[in-house]
C-alpha cells in the first residue's frame, strides 16, 4: 500500500538491505537505509511507518537511545519494528527476544530465509496498523481543537458549564458556573449546595422540571432565581440534554448556565411601565379619544427603542467577540512575520524557498487586513485623522480603481470643485471605497457602469447622523442590485451573497463601522435588476488642509543594522511574541532581556540591570503595558517607553505621549519606533 512516510532499514552486513528496498518497492512502499543504531534513533519518528532491521545489527549495540524515544512515544503512537532473525539452531533465542521485545515494544520477527511473500505481507501488516495510529493522531488532534473552540465559546458568552451524574448526583461545574451562583472557582460546590441556593419560590419548580428531563429524556430548560451566600437575589438560565449511559459512564446531564439578571431587570422595567401606562390609560377614560394619537406615537417610539436597544446589543456582543478574535490574531501573525522576516535572510541565496517565503508573507498580510476589518466593524482601531479633501483623494485613486474593475467595466468619476475639507483617515477611507467599488464590480458580471461622485449635502439631523453639512461619497452601478431582504441585511458583520471564498461578509460593515466612527454614515439604496447606489456621509470640518497633507513614505531604514546597539527590556506574556520579537532585535545587533509580566519587568529595573529601552505588550493580564510604563518612569524617569498593542485603544485619560508600535509589525517598523525613541532620550 503506498503512502510517502518512510521505512527505515537497519542491515549493515551482506544483501539484506538492498534486498529488502527491491521487495518495498515491488509494493510501493518507500523506504530509506541508515548507516547503524545511532543513526537509526536519530531518524525514527511519528511520521515513520515502520523500522526492518536485522538481529546481528542490534546485537552489540547500545540500545538505551533508541528504548528511551520508544517508551516516549505519544499515547496514539506504538510504531512497529520487523526484526530479520537467523535460522533457529542450538542457540537458545529466548533472552534476544525478550531483550529486543522489552526494548522496542511493538516487534514482530522474521526467520531468514524468507519468502517474498512473506516479507511483503508482514511489512503491509505493520504498515496498516501504523496508518490506523496515523488516523488516531488525526482524530485526537479534531478532537482537542473542538475542545477549545467550545472552551472559547463558552468564555465569549459568559457561558458556566456543568455536568450531573444521575446516579450518584455528583456536580461537575466549571468555574464561571460557580461564579453564577456566587461561589469562588475553587469553592465546593455539590448538587446539594447548588438545590439550596435555589430561591425557595423556585425550588419546586425547578426539581419538578429536572425529574421529567430524566423521565422522558427532554431537553432541560428553565429559569429560576437564586440566593447567593451574601443574600443577593439573581436570576440564572438552564439549558441541558440528558446523556444516556455507554456501559462505562452512568446517564447524566450536561449543559450550560448564563447569569439573566440584566435581562429580568430589564423586563421586569418594562412590564412596570407597561402597567404604569395602561393605569394612566384606565385612569384617564375620558380623556382616551383626545389622547389617542401622543399614545400611538409613544407606543411606535418605545418599539423603536427596544429594537434599537436589542440591535446595539447584538452589535455590541459580536463587536467585543471580533476584537478579542482580532487581538489573539494579531499576536498570532506577529510571530508568523517575525519568524518569516527572519527566516528570509537566511535563505537568501535559495530563490525557491525565498519565493514560499514571500508567499507565505503575504498570506500573513492578508491576515493582518483581515484583522483591520475585523476591528473596523468593531471599532476598536486606531484612526490616524487629518483634514482631507474627498475630491482629492478619489482622483488619486482613479489608477487604482481602474486597474480594479477591469476592462468590462466603465468608470465614471465626477469629483466637481473641490469639496469642502472633512477628518478622515485617508488609508481606511481609500480601503472603503475600494470594497465599494470591488462589490459594485462583482454585481455586473457582464459589464456596465459604475460611476463615484463627490458633493456637499446638509442633513437636518436623524437617527443616525446629527444636523450639519457633510461631504458626500456616491457609488453607483448599473448591476444585479439586491431585493429587500440582502439589502436589510447587507451590514451585518460575516453576511455576504458571494460563494465560498470570494468573500467574508465583512466589507460592509468594515465601512459602516468606519463611518460611525468618523460620525458618518453608510446608506445603501438598492432594487433587483436596477443597481445599488452606496453613499459614505462624512462630517464637513473647518480644519484647512495643509500644503501636503499625505506625504511620499519615507525610505525604510536599513533592517540589518543598527546606530549604537541598545539593552532593551522586552516585556509580553505570550512567550511566542517575546521570542519572535527578541529574534529580531538580536538580528539588529540589540541586547534583549526578556519579562513575561509587568512585575518581573520592575525587578528587572530595581536590579541595576542597564536597560536602554523599554518594549513592552499593551493587554497583560495584573498589569497593563501603561501601568508598567508609569511604574518604570518612577524608577527611572528618563526611560524610553515603547507600546505594543494588538487592537485596544487606550483608556480615556492615558499618556498619549508614549509610542505606540501597532501588531503585526515589520523589522523595518521596529527599527523606526527604536531610533526615534532613543533619539528622544538623547535630545
Amino acid at each position: 500500500m503506498p503512502d510517502p512516510r518512510p521505512t527505515l532499514i537497519l542491515a549493515p552486513s551482506g544483501r539484506d538491505a538492498s534486498v529488502a528496498v527491491a521487495l518495498l518497492n515491488e509494493v510501493g512502499v518507500a523506504s530509506s537505509i541508515c548507516r547503524d543504531v545511532d543513526d537509526l534513533t536519530s531518524r525514527v519518528g511519528d511520521d515513520v511507518c515502520c523500522a526492518i532491521v536485522t538481529e546481528e545489527a542490534l546485537a552489540r549495540a547500545d540500545l538505551r537511545p533508541l528504548s528511551d524515544w520508544v517508551a516516549r512515544q505519544p499515547a496514539w503512537s506504538d510504531m512497529p519494528f520487523i526484526v530479520l532473525t537467523q535460522r533457529a539452531g542450538t542457540t537458545d533465542r529466548a533472552p534476544m527476544v525478550s531483550r529486543l521485545t522489552h526494548t522496542l515494544g511493538n516487534v514482530t520477527f522474521i526467520e531468514r530465509p524468507f519468502h517474498p511473500t512473506t516479507f511483503a505481507s508482514v511489512v503491509s501488516t505493520a504498515i496498516r496498523g501504523r496508518l490506523r495510529q496515523f488516523e488516531a493522531r488525526s482524530r485526537i488532534d479534531e478532537l482537542h481543537e473542538g475542545e477549545a473552540r467550545l472552551h472559547t465559546a463558552l468564555t465569549a458568552g459568559h457561558l458556566g458549564s456543568w455536568e450531573l451524574d444521575l446516579s450518584t448526583r455528583i456536580l461537575t461545574a466549571s468555574a464561571t458556573c460557580k461564579a453564577i451562583y456566587g461561589y469562588a472557582g475553587q469553592a465546593d460546590f455539590s448538587y446539594e449546595t447548588l438545590l439550596a441556593s435555589v430561591h425557595p419560590e423556585d425550588r419546586e419548580r425547578m426539581q419538578a422540571a429536572v425529574a421529567r428531563t430524566v423521565q422522558t429524556r427532554c431537553d432541560y430548560e428553565i429559569e429560576y432565581r437564586n440566593v447567593w451566600p451574601d443574600g443577593t437575589v439573581r436570576w440564572v438560565e438552564i439549558r441541558a440534554r440528558y446523556v444516556p449511559g455507554d456501559g462505562v459512564r452512568a446517564d447524566r446531564m450536561v449543559g450550560v448556565s448564563s447569569d439573566i439578571t440584566a435581562r429580568k431587570t430589564s423586563e421586569e422595567s418594562l412590564r412596570r411601565l407597561n402597567e404604569t401606562l395602561e393605569a394612566k390609560v384606565a385612569a384617564r377614560t375620558d380623556e382616551l379619544e383626545k389622547a389617542h394619537q401622543s399614545v400611538l406615537e409613544e407606543i411606535r417610539q418605545r418599539e423603536q427603542t427596544e429594537e434599537l436597544l436589542r440591535q446595539i446589543q447584538k452589535l455590541e456582543m459580536v463587536g467585543q467577540l471580533s476584537g478579542g478574535i482580532a487581538h489573539d490574531f494579531n499576536n498570532l501573525l506577529m510571530a508568523i512575520i517575525a519568524n518569516l522576516e527572519l527566516a528570509r535572510k537566511e535563505v537568501i541565496q535559495d530563490a525557491r524557498t525565498l519565493r514560499l517565503i514571500d508567499g507565505a508573507f503575504r498570506g500573513a498580510q492578508r491576515g493582518a487586513a483581515l484583522t483591520q476589518r475585523l476591528l473596523a466593524f468593531a471599532r476598536q482601531q486606531n484612526l490616524k485623522v487629518e483634514p482631507v479633501r474627498m475630491s482629492s483623494l478619489i482622483a488619486g485613486m482613479a489608477d487604482l480603481l481602474e486597474r480594479s474593475i477591469g476592462s468590462a467595466v466603465e468608470l465614471k468619476i465626477e469629483t466637481g470643485p473641490a469639496s469642502p475639507p472633512t477628518m478622515l483617515d485617508a488609508n481606511q477611507v481609500e480601503l472603503a471605497i475600494l470594497n465599494l467599488v470591488v462589490n459594485s464590480r462583482d454585481a455586473m458580471p457582464d459589464g456596465g457602469t459604475l460611476t463615484i461622485s463627490v458633493d456637499t449635502v446638509r442633513s437636518s439631523g436623524t437617527r443616525e447622523l446629527r444636523a450639519g453639512e457633510y461631504v458626500r461619497v456616491l457609488v453607483s452601478d448599473t448591476g444585479v442590485g439586491m431585493d429587500s431582504a440582502t439589502l436589510a441585511r447587507a451590514t451585518e458583520p460575516f453576511f455576504t451573497t458571494k460563494e465560498i471564498g470570494k468573500g467574508t461578509g465583512l466589507g460592509l460593515s468594515m465601512i459602516h463601522g468606519l463611518a460611525q466612527q468618523l460620525n458618518g454614515a453608510l446608506r445603501l439604496e438598492s432594487s433587483p435588476g436596477r443597481g445599488t447606489r452606496a453613499s459614505l456621509w462624512l462630517p464637513v470640518s473647518d480644519t484647512e488642509v495643509g500644503v501636503e497633507t499625505r506625504l511620499a513614505p519615507v525610505e525604510a531604514a536599513p533592517t540589518d543594522s543598527v546606530d549604537v546597539p541598545a539593552v532593551i527590556l522586552v516585556v509580553d506574556d505570550d512567550p511566542l511574541i517575546a521570542t519572535s520579537t527578541t529574534y529580531l532585535l538580536e538580528d539588529l545587533g540589540h541586547q534583549v532581556v526578556e519579562a513575561e509580566s509587568g512585575a518581573a519587568a520592575l525587578d528587572v529595573l530595581r536590579n541595576g540591570q542597564r536597560v536602554d529601552l523599554l518594549l513592552t505588550d499593551y493587554s497583560m493580564p495584573r498589569m497593563t503595558g501603561l501601568e508598567l510604563a508609569t511604574a518604570a518612569r518612577t524608577l527611572r524617569p528618563d526611560l524610553p517607553v515603547i507600546l505594543a498593542t494588538g487592537y485596544a485603544e487606550l483608556p480615556e485619560g492615558a499618556d498619549t505621549s508614549i509610542p505606540q508600535l501597532r501588531k503585526p509589525y515589520q523589522q523595518q517598523q521596529l527599527v523606526s519606533e527604536i531610533r526615534k525613541a532613543l533619539n528622544r532620550r538623547t535630545t
